[in-house]
């Protein structure tokens, strides 16, 4: 497997097109999209648009939200990663999606630090936006845990919820 960045425990790839089994395992999985995604189980073309987004993400803006991977093995954990949120202002949002059996071993708190850091590192953002639905108490845990600040809420679109929202500044999570 071939990253462009790591961390500790994670490689992070890009995804492709023939990535669409891994996408699968992770949108095609209820408990991770029942708290993104109001359509709840999403079938192989609803995957695959979401893959097309990620890979379009990365085409025009240089960012997606990445697979990754643990280093020992190579075992699929999910995806951890930006999207253009306010570009003018240098604002990317970051996201998170990881594999049921990878929750609660500290892994999208590790892949999140890293994405921060590159996000102010790398692509040169003033400031990161992160949103969370309004019963994941485990995001919001992790974002607060992250420094993040919170701002209010904000629609989202893809659940037609108002999700709390947070905004982390350049150097704050240093």
């Amino acid at each position: 497997m071939k990253y462009f960045i790591t961390s500790e425990r994670l490689g992070f790839s890009k995804w492709e097109n023939g990535y669409f089994l891994l996408a699968k395992r992770l949108w095609g999985d209820i408990e991770v999209t029942k708290l993104i995604d109001a359509r709840g189980v999403l079938d192989d073309s609803q995957i695959k648009e979401k893959l097309e987004i990620e890979i379009s993400n990365e085409q025009k803006f240089g960012v997606q939200y990445y697979p990754i991977f643990l280093l020992e093995g190579n075992d699929f954990v999910g995806c951890c990663g930006l999207r253009p949120y306010d570009l003018e202002r240098e604002i990317y949002e970051i996201g998170f999606h990881l594999i049921p059996k990878y929750w609660r071993r500290g892994l999208a708190f590790e892949a999140a630090k890293r994405i921060i850091t590159f996000a102010f590192d790398e692509k040169q953002a003033d400031k990161i936006f992160a949103g969370h639905n309004p019963k994941n108490t485990a995001s919001k845990k992790l974002l607060t845990k992250l420094q993040f600040s919170y701002i209010g809420d904000e629609f989202f679109k893809p659940t037609g919820l108002y999700h709390p929202s947070y905004i982390l500044e350049k150097n704050k999570g240093d």
